[in-house]
């Protein structure tokens, strides 16, 4: 026995070497970083949200390498009352350059109002930019969400972001699932911003953190220029956890971190339970990178395990996720077998796309394209729309009912989607495995619906 040990540990350390090997550069190397560009005039622009208020916002720029006096000019354009907003500023160091960063909060916007502003560094402004603030005690809202973007130089994300919207009007804010860069490069940033052109100056925008927005590692690290970005998380976050929650409206969304570590999301729990035990929002909607339940087979366990009890103890009625490429909705069912709260989504609008588990959990999936998805509130009714992000076609939908006995652990679900055929078209590499097994996968799924 000890023989068969000994050989068998002599066999493993090689193997354990070349596998290493083989993903070194997956788990450890990043990307080549870009010099950073330098600005003369406020740049890279931002609109977010600020604290947990819906009324409350943020304004984020990049200006010059060394820090000057920065505002913010405000006016709104119903009266005519202006501000200037004084900016705190703040030098960061990346691999390749450094930048300052300024952000401007404001806490005195009215409700139902239209805004125009600028950003001024150093006396020279940026362009005029305008946002509008919505009413409050509304029970009609609507917002955008996107999974993973990671768009490549030169992409087409702010084509199909600003077509969506221009589909879609009605959308008051964004909200993105993490991986929106690709990396976090000078390089990737820029067409980060490029990506929210047009739309990250006009509407808030309200981002989680993606295992792609970290740099590779023993330790994993996310640079502090993301914060400094969407920078809410410089005032929510809990140690080095990026958290976030906002009340809007009669619903509360709430952001994790799922990329980090056990101890971290731990710390998680304990601030996502507080949360939920004192939110009084009619409608409760999670929102982070890593799927509670994976469509990529058995990934995922820790955060799972972390949070999804939470999930179903307090009510959670959507559970916005991203990460695995894919498009893919899975209902839970109450005891009599009707599909019930919570529901979990899986989006991209990614130009990768990943192959699939087809776990008969889920009640539809979606690959080979990109898509995004609108959450409308209608008073009792929460409904969840998923488009093709190309054709802009309608591809699922489901509504959530407010239950008559008003009883937050069990709402039904209206499926509205299970009617429109699922894109599973997928032509194999004949000399690549894993195409031609993935194919299989696909032919054995459509054999059993």
């Amino acid at each position: 026995m000890k023989r068969i040990l000994r050989y068998g540990l002599i066999l493993l350390v090689p193997a354990l070497a070349v596998w290493t090997a083989t993903r070194w550069n997956v788990w450890f190397s990043n990307v080549r970083e870009e010099t950073a560009e330098h600005f003369s005039r406020p740049a890279h622009m931002l609109l977010t949200f600020g604290d947990s208020d819906e009324l409350s916002r943020n304004v984020s720029w990049q200006c010059d390498t060394v820090l000057r006096p920065s505002l913010l000019d405000l006016v709104c354009l119903e009266d005519s009352d202006t501000l200037r907003v004084e900016a705190q500023g703040e030098v960061f160091t990346s691999r390749n350059g450094k930048a300052a960063y300024y952000v401007a909060r404001l806490r005195q916007l009215k409700p139902d109002a239209h805004y125009r502003y600028r950003a001024v560094t150093q006396g020279c402004g940026s362009d005029w930019f305008t946002f509008k603030t919505y009413p409050e005690q509304r029970d009609l809202f609507s917002f955008l969400f996107v999974g993973d973007v990671q768009d490549t130089i030169g992409g087409i994300a702010n084509r199909l972001l600003r077509d969506a919207l221009a589909h879609h009007p009605e959308c008051e804010f964004l909200v993105c699932g993490g991986d929106l860069i690709e990396r976090p490069t000078n390089q990737h940033w820029a067409e980060t911003f490029l990506t929210l052109d047009s739309i990250g100056q006009a509407m808030p925008i309200l981002n989680a953190t993606g295992n792609h927005d970290y740099l590779k590692g023993i330790i994993q690290r996310l640079e502090r220029r993301f914060p400094l970005v969407f920078s809410y998380f410089l005032d929510s976050k809990v140690g080095d956890n990026m958290v976030y929650t906002l009340n809007y409206c009669n619903a509360q969304l709430f952001v994790l971190d799922s990329n980090r570590e056990f101890f971290y999301l731990w710390t998680q729990r304990q601030w996502l339970e507080e949360q939920l035990s004192q939110s009084r929002a009619k409608w409760k909607i999670l929102v982070l990178h890593h799927p509670l339940y994976s469509v990529k087979g058995k990934n995922n366990a820790i955060q799972r395990w972390m949070f999804d009890d939470l999930v179903q103890k307090y009510g959670v009625d959507l559970v916005l996720q991203g990460h695995e490429h894919a498009y893919a909705r899975m209902t839970a069912h109450y005891k009599n077998g009707v599909p019930s709260t919570p529901v979990y989504t899986v989006s991209h609008c990614s130009p990768k796309t990943y192959r699939i588990h087809f776990d008969e959990r889920f009640d539809k999936f979606g690959i080979s394209s990109r898509y995004y998805q609108t959450v409308s509130v209608h008073g009792d009714t929460l409904e969840m729309a998923t488009y093709d992000a190309y054709t802009h076609a309608l591809y699922d939908s489901l509504m959530i009912m407010i239950n008559p006995d008003k009883s937050f652990q069990w709402r039904p679900v209206i499926d509205l989607g299970k009617e429109i055929p699922e894109n599973l078209d997928f032509t194999p590499d004949p000399a690549n495995k894993k195409d031609r097994k993935f194919a299989a996968r696909i032919r054995e799924y459509l054999n059993r619906h």
